[in-house]
C-alpha cells in the first residue's frame, strides 16, 4: 500500500545567470514535513494549468508552499512592482490548481505564498508591501539574522473562537513566525478569516463549505513543526484529510 501522495507545486528560478533554462526548486523543509507525516511528497515539474485535470485525480492532497517570489499583481488587477521577484509559471499553475482542488474535494493547504495564492485564485487582492501600509506592521523577517531567528516566533495571532485553528492551537491566541512582505487585502470569494495579526492583517483562512480540508496560513508551520504543538497539529489535520482521500480513492479503484 502506497502512502498518500501530496502534490507540492515547484518554483521556477534562474539560479545561474549563465543558464537561461533556469531551475525547478522546492525547499527541503516542506517535503520533509510532508514525509514526516507519513505522506509521500510528489512533484510534477513541468505541469501547467492544462495538466491539472489529468494530474489532480492521482494525488491525495495539495500543499502550496511559501517562496521568495510574489503572486504577480496582474492576477488581482494591480501592477507588479520593480522589486517583485515573480514566478509566472507557478502562478499559471496554482491559479487553476486552487479552484480544481476545492471543486474536487482534494485537501488543500496553503503556506505563506500559498495562502496568498488561494486568496487571489478566489478573486481576492493583496497588499503588495504590507510594511508600506499605514497602520500595518512590518511582517518581514530580519534577513541579517540566522535562520533560527528569522523563523522564530515574531508576534501573537488572535484566533476565531470555535474554529479548527482554536483546536490546533489549544486556545484563541498563539505565537507564530512571520516572513512575508505581501499579505491579504480583500478576501477572496468563499474565504473566511480565522486568525489575525495584532495589526488586523488576516493570518489564516478557510474555504467556507469545502468538502475537505481547505486552509491557508500566513506563517510557516513547516519550520520545526515536530517541536511546536500548534504547527504539528495543523499538519496532522492536513495529513488526516489526505489519508481519508487516499482510502476513498483505493476503495473506488
Amino acid at each position: 500500500m502506497h502512502k498518500p501522495l501530496v502534490w507540492l507545486p515547484a518554483c521556477h528560478r534562474n539560479l545561474d545567470l549563465s543558464d537561461p533554462g533556469g531551475y525547478i526548486v522546492l525547499a527541503d523543509r516542506y517535503a520533509e514535513a510532508v514525509a514526516e507525516m507519513d505522506l509521500q511528497p510528489v512533484l510534477f515539474p513541468l505541469a501547467g494549468a492544462g495538466d491539472v485535470d489529468a494530474l489532480l485525480p492521482l494525488v491525495d492532497g495539495v500543499l502550496l508552499t511559501g517562496s521568495p517570489s510574489n503572486v504577480e499583481a496582474t492576477h488581482y488587477g494591480g501592477t507588479a512592482l520593480p522589486t517583485d521577484l515573480l514566478d509566472p509559471r507557478r502562478d499559471a499553475l496554482t491559479m487553476r490548481l486552487v479552484r480544481a482542488a476545492i471543486d474536487s474535494a482534494v485537501p488543500l493547504f496553503g503556506v505563506c505564498r500559498g495562502l496568498q495564492e488561494i486568496n487571489v485564485a478566489l478573486g481576492g487582492t493583496l497588499h503588495q508591501q504590507v510594511h508600506a501600509q499605514e497602520g500595518l506592521l512590518d511582517h518581514r523577517e530580519p534577513e541579517d539574522e540566522p535562520l533560527e531567528v528569522q523563523f522564530g516566533h515574531r508576534h501573537e495571532i488572535r484566533i476565531e473562537a470555535g474554529s479548527a485553528l482554536e483546536d490546533w492551537a489549544g486556545g484563541t491566541t498563539a505565537q507564530v513566525n512571520s516572513l512575508h512582505g505581501q499579505g491579504i487585502n480583500r478576501l477572496g470569494t468563499g474565504l473566511v478569516a480565522e486568525a489575525f495579526a495584532p495589526d488586523g492583517l488576516v493570518e489564516a483562512v478557510r474555504v467556507q463549505g469545502s468538502a475537505s480540508f481547505a486552509y491557508g496560513v500566513q506563517w510557516h508551520p513547516e519550520w520545526r513543526h515536530a517541536t511546536t504543538p500548534f504547527y504539528a497539529r495543523t499538519f496532522e489535520a492536513f495529513a488526516r484529510a489526505c489519508r481519508e482521500r487516499c482510502a476513498r480513492r483505493k476503495s473506488s479503484a
